[in-house]
């Protein structure tokens, strides 16, 4: 029996299991019927080559005279098998012809009623024995029955290859749609330059995505000069109502500007602080003008239309501050991170993320009328998100803005539009302030829901005793018109609580990572290390966050940590028993966009059941039909979601995780938070989400000045010295 095991395992390192023992268990359960090769090929050949479609017959035949000459070298076959009894040959063809008749699938039942597969009962009717083999001769029912359907689903699969060429993926592509009931009133204002209010109205509207509805007659209130926090979870449509805003297919008046920070600059030669300047677009005509005035006049020119028009230009270039427009342009590009020698810079020597914050610099510099920021601090560190608060909170014209950061949230929104639903509610305050308005609201609402419902029983109660009796009729008619009069409440919907479940693993005994005297730079030819001399540790109670400038280190460490970099100066050290589950800062741009969800963890690991990848898609609330959609149509948070029950099928004991809470909704990260904390191993973290920070963190490393230190004090610390540094600079 084990030759027969090691022969499958080497031959075919990818058999499932169960496949295994059932073919062993053929083979060495009825070496004494096998008479030769072919009998052999004929009860499991099928079998072997559909765990392997590449391998060709010949080879599996050869494989099949392994089994026979193993079988001959254990004694099989050498002496004939004597019957103890005779055998009515007329007996056993009715017993086959009955059989024959009540099979109706490829399963029979034997006397004690489990279950023989065809490839069994045919074996068994070949050899010149008694039908005893179908008595003696049993298979666990439930692995012949796993078997045979992995074997059908790969038959299938072959089929597929072998048609084809390849797997066809069919993902449907999905765009988003809106509809909008006009005010013709309104429309012939607008198109005539009547209308000059700087407020937004938006009625009456439909949104969707794809066969989704995702708002409906909803309605948008947006006055000037507010700063308006959207948010909701993820997949609700967020994202698709700002574009549908700024694509303006929805009803905005024309005299209004709106800018979308969405698309990363285009990188060419233009320097940094070139490109912010470049899209004040009123600027640079009146300075192109000037420029071509002053040569005509420089070449000799004479012409009193030319000086007037030098004279009003410069008139026009001080009413709009265009000598201040460079110094704001840097105060901006600074707030962002972008340092002196950085601004000079031509723009195609960024990397994406840092030509997203040239995107943000160049939205807050041009100041549109209204301006449409989707998740601005995803992209930016502690000290950059401390600093776009602070400048946001004076700006002066209509800001819409969908974040997750409920500190950001708390700090800039005048007002919270709450998208839940599929309608739109608008709230006075920050976040803070809304949730405690919305948790009244809701427990009036169930008051009144519970109130109604219980006087409504009440007069019902009347009406059913008194229906039939003559005196009453007048009062059980009223009664029924008042029922029928009273506003039909629904009851008041609860959120769905998010749940994220890390994997259940054993906490690991110190010391699980030590890293010693570790420096670090790409190049070996650069003046100057990334960092160096770092020295730290960690262990399965861990809870490390760092925190620091971008561009200082962090996910390089993180990247060393994993083994994705090495250095040749310093020690690492880890456990050998160590698992670690690595979650990239951009993870999701690594999933395949034309799989679904399931099919993703079945590309990384493939053969196990479906329900297996459900389960795992599950913990991380990518459940029912959202398991089965296409990457290409997931929300940014639902992706994030898919990353993290991608990177967790291998069942890390240490999870490494580099800004996690990106696209994710508030909720989800507060189930984040719960879900690291029940997490037994260890978890460094990268993250500028100070809710979660707090939540989580039981030391703070910061990346700075060439080195990782621990600092003392927390996160709160750490915003003592950022504040500094900012007050410093300013």
């Amino acid at each position: 029996m084990s030759d027969y095991t090691s022969i499958l395992k080497r031959e075919f390192p990818k058999i499932d299991s169960e496949l295994l023992t059932y073919v062993v268990g053929v083979l060495s359960g009825s070496e004494e019927d096998f008479e030769t090769c072919e009998d052999i090929f004929d009860a499991v050949g099928d079998i072997l080559q559909s765990v392997d479609c590449d391998r060709p017959e010949e080879s599996v035949r050869e494989l099949c005279d392994q089994f026979f000459n193993i079988m001959k070298n254990n004694g099989v076959n050498v002496e004939r098998k004597v019957l103890n009894a005779p055998v009515n040959i007329e007996e056993m063809a009715k017993n086959m012809a009955r059989l024959d008749k009540d099979m109706q699938s490829i399963w029979v039942v034997n006397k004690d009623g489990a279950n023989v597969s065809l490839t069994a009962r045919k074996t068994c009717l070949k050899r010149s024995i008694q039908p005893l083999c179908l008595v003696t001769q049993k298979v666990d029912s439930k692995k012949l029955e796993k078997a045979e359907a992995k074997l059908q689903q790969k038959q299938e699969k072959r089929q597929e290859v072998n048609k084809h060429g390849m797997i066809p993926v069919a993902v449907k592509l999905q765009t988003a749609t809106a509809s909008q009931v006009t005010n013709k009133k309104n429309t012939k204002m607008d198109q005539k330059g009547l209308n000059r209010s700087m407020d937004i109205k938006i009625e009456n509207f439909d949104l969707a995505f794809g066969e989704k509805v995702l708002l409906q007659n909803a309605n948008l209130l947006l006055s000037f000069g507010r700063r308006y926090g959207l948010v909701g979870r993820n997949g609700l449509g967020k994202t698709t109502l700002l574009r549908m805003i700024a694509e303006r297919q929805l009803q905005i008046p024309s005299h209004i500007s709106v800018l979308h920070v969405e698309q990363e600059v285009v990188g060419d030669d233009t320097p940094a602080v070139d490109s912010v300047l470049e899209c004040d677009t009123e600027r640079t005509r009146l300075l192109t003008r000037e420029k071509e005035i002053l040569v005509a006049l420089n070449n000799g020119v004479q012409d009193a239309a030319l000086s007037n028009e030098l004279s009003e230009t410069y008139a026009a270039l001080q009413n709009i501050e265009a000598d201040k427009a460079v110094a704001r342009a840097s105060v901006i590009l600074k707030g962002l991170g972008f340092d002196a020698d950085m601004q000079l810079r031509p723009t195609k020597s960024f990397s994406g993320g840092w030509r997203m914050r040239l995107a943000l610099a160049r939205a807050l510099f041009s100041k549109p009328d209204l301006l449409l920021l989707d998740e601005p601090t995803n992209m930016l560190d502690i000290k950059a998100i401390i600093w776009l608060e602070t400048y946001l909170q004076t700006w002066p014209t209509t800001i819409l803005v969908v974040s997750h950061d409920r500190n950001f949230l708390d700090t800039v929104p005048t007002d919270i539009i709450h998208l839940h639903s599929q309608e739109l509610e608008a709230y006075k305050g920050n976040y803070d302030q809304f949730e405690k308005t919305k948790t009244e609201k809701l427990k009036a609402q169930r008051r009144e829901y519970e109130a109604q419902m219980a006087h409504r029983a009440h007069v019902q109660e009347f009406i059913d005793r008194f229906r039939y009796n003559a005196n009453r009729a007048s009062s059980v008619q009223s009664k029924i018109k008042m029922l029928e009069k009273l506003p039909e409440l629904k009851p008041v919907e609860k959120d769905t609580v998010v749940t994220l479940k890390f994997p259940d693993v054993e906490p690991l005994n110190p010391p699980v990572m030590a890293i010693s005297e570790v420096s670090f730079r790409y190049n070996p030819e650069d003046p100057l290390p990334i960092f160096k001399g770092v020295n730290l540790s960690a262990t399965s109670d861990s809870r490390i966050c760092i925190v620091g400038e971008n561009g200082a280190g962090k996910s390089t460490l993180l990247k060393i940590i994993v083994g994705q970099l090495s250095t040749i100066h310093g020690n690492i050290v880890l456990h050998r028993g160590l698992r670690i589950g690595y979650f990239a800062q951009h993870h999701v741009d690594h999933l395949n966009m034309n799989v679904t969800c399931v099919g993703v963890l079945a590309e990384l690991y493939p053969g196990k059941p479906d329900e297996e990848y459900r389960r795992q898609l599950g913990s991380f609330g990518i459940s029912g039909p959202l398991a089965l959609q296409s990457i290409a149509s997931l929300s940014g948070g639902q992706k994030s979601r898919v990353a993290l029950a991608k990177m967790c099928m291998a069942e890390p004991n240490f999870l490494v995780l580099d800004e996690p809470t990106n696209h994710l909704d508030i909720e989800t990260i507060d189930a984040l938070g719960r879900a690291i904390n029940a997490f037994k191993g260890g978890v460094i973290l990268v993250s500028h989400d100070e809710r979660l920070i707090n939540v989580v963190c039981k030391e703070l490393w910061v990346c700075g000045n060439r080195t990782v230190r621990a600092i003392e004090g927390g996160l709160d610390e750490y915003k003592r010295e950022v504040y500094k540094e900012i007050e410093a600079n300013s």
